[in-house]
C-alpha cells in the first residue's frame, strides 16, 4: 500500500505498531495529517505480553515524581480515550475500574507496604490501608497469612490485547497506510530524516517520523549514531490462566511475598494474568522453567486457589527501557524524526497521553508543557551540566 496523495508537506510515516505507535497514527490522522505506519508484525512485542495495569499509584516510585505526574495525567485521561475508541470503532477496549489491591504477605514485607502507604501520603495519592482481614473481606480467597493491604482504587487496568486490536482497526478506519513490513529510515546522510525505506525498497517519503519500535528503536536501519539515548530490552516473563466461571479473583492484585513481587490481574472474560519477571539479557525471548516457577511460587502463597486453574500460555516480553526509564517524547538530534519510545514498564498506561503530546508537536510544532521535560535532549543536557560542573 502506498502513502500517496494531497497536502505535500503533511505527511508522517510511524515506525512501529505497538500500542503507542497505533495511538498516535490514528491521533494524527484524526487531526487530518497523511498518515503511513511500518511494521512487520503489529502488536507482536510488548503490548501483547503485558498484563495491561493502568497503575501510576501502586508503580509509584521514589525519586520518579516527575514521571508519577505524568503517568496520573494518562490514567485521568483514559476513561475518554476509551469511550472515544469505543465510540470510533465500534470495539470494546477491555477497561475494567475495579481498582487494585496491594498485600504484604509477612511482617517484612508489612513495614514495606506500610512504607509505601506513607509515601503516598506524602505525594497526595488517594490509598487505604487495610488490615490482612479486611483485605480478605474484599478478596475472600487471599491465603490466611496475608499481614495487612493497601486499596488503590484509581489504579485500574486494561485487556491490552482488546485495547491493540480496537487501535488497530481506529488507525485504518481513520486512513492510515498500513504496511505489514519491516523499515528503517530514509535520510538524507545525516542530515534529515525523509521517511521510511521498507525492505521490498518501496520508500515512504514523509515529513516527519516517529519512532516508536519500542525496545528495536535503538537497533532501526539508518539511525545515525548518537540521535537517540539507548533504549534497551529489558525481559518480562508473564504467565495466563483460565479462570472458572466464579472467579478466584475480582480485581488486580499486587503482592510483596518475602521481598518479592508478583501481580494477578482478573479478566472479565476469564482469563488471569500473572507477573512479571524482571532481567535484562538482551533480546533473549525465551521462557524459562525458574521464571515460571517464580511467578507461580509467589502467586500461590499469595492466592492458593490458582493452582488448580489451567495454565493457558506462558510468554516473554521485551519492556524498553531509557537510560532513566522515562519515556523519550519529541524531537530527536535527526531533524525530522520524533522519539515515541522507552516506555519501560509503562507502555500502557501511557498510551493516550503520548499519542496527545505527539499529535500536538506534529500539528502544532511544540510538545505541551506536560511533556517537554521527557524530551530526549535531556539526557544532553545533563551531560553538559555535568561538564560545566566538572563532575564527569
Amino acid at each position: 500500500m502506498s502513502c500517496t496523495g494531497p497536502r505535500p508537506g503533511r505527511e508522517v510515516a510511524v515506525l512501529g505498531g505497538g500500542l503507542i505507535g497505533l495511538a498516535v497514527a490514528w491521533r494524527a490522522a484524526s487531526r487530518g495529517l497523511r498518515v503511513c505506519l511500518a511494521d512487520p508484525d503489529p502488536g507482536s512485542g510488548a503490548s501483547s505480553a503485558a498484563a495491561g495495569m493502568l497503575a501510576p499509584v501502586t508503580e509509584a516510585h521514589y525519586g520518579e515524581e516527575r514521571l508519577l505526574a505524568l503517568n496520573l495525567r494518562s490514567a485521568a485521561a483514559y476513561p475518554e480515550f476509551v469511550r472515544e475508541l469505543e465510540n470510533f470503532t465500534n470495539m470494546p477496549a477491555g477497561f475494567d475500574t475495579r481498582g487494585t489491591l496491594a498485600v504484604a504477605f509477612d511482617r517484612d514485607d508489612q513495614a514495606v507496604l506500610a512504607e509505601t502507604a506513607r509515601f503516598h501520603a506524602r505525594l497526595g495519592l488517594d490509598s487505604d490501608r487495610l488490615t490482612g482481614r479486611e483485605a480478605r473481606r474484599l478478596e475472600p480467597l487471599l491465603a490466611p497469612g496475608v499481614q495487612a493491604g493497601l486499596l488503590v482504587r484509581g489504579d485500574h487496568q486494561i485487556d491490552n490485547r482488546m485495547l491493540h486490536a480496537a487501535l488497530l482497526a481506529a488507525a485504518e478506519k481513520a486512513g492510515v497506510c498500513l504496511h505489514r513490513a519491516r523499515a528503517g529510515l530514509l535520510t538524507d546522510g545525516t542530515e534529515r530524516v525523509r521517511g521510511l525505506l521498507l525492505e521490498s525498497g518501496e520508500r515512504l517519503p514523509a515529513e516527519h517520523v516517529v519512532l516508536a519500535a519500542g525496545c528495536w528503536s535503538s537497533e532501526i536501519e539508518g539511525l545515525p549514531p548518537g540521535v537517540l539515548p539507548r533504549i534497551r530490552p529489558v525481559r518480562g516473563q508473564i504467565l495466563r490462566l483460565a479462570m472458572p466461571a466464579v472467579p478466584v479473583l475480582t480485581r488486580t492484585l499486587r503482592a510483596l511475598v518475602r521481598g518479592r513481587s508478583v501481580y494477578l490481574v482478573p479478566r472479565a472474560h476469564g482469563e488471569l494474568v500473572v507477573g512479571a519477571t524482571s532481567d535484562e539479557l538482551g533480546f533473549d525471548t525465551g521462557v524459562t522453567a525458574g521464571g515460571v516457577y517464580e511467578l507461580l511460587r509467589e502467586a500461590h502463597d499469595v492466592l492458593p486457589g490458582i493452582s488448580e486453574l489451567p495454565l493457558v500460555e506462558a510468554r516473554t516480553g521485551l519492556r524498553p527501557g531509557s537510560p532513566d526509564n522515562a519515556p523519550l517524547l519529541g524531537h530527536t538530534a535527526l531533524p525530522g524524526l520524533i522519539a515515541a519510545t522507552g516506555h519501560y514498564r509503562n507502555g500502557v498506561l501511557l498510551t493516550p497521553v503520548t499519542a496527545d503530546a505527539v499529535a500536538d508537536l506534529l500539528t502544532e510544532g511544540a510538545l505541551p508543557e506536560y511533556a517537554a521535560p521527557f524530551s530526549p535532549d535531556r539526557f544532553a543536557a545533563a551531560d553538559r551540566l555535568a561538564a560545566s560542573t566538572g563532575e564527569f
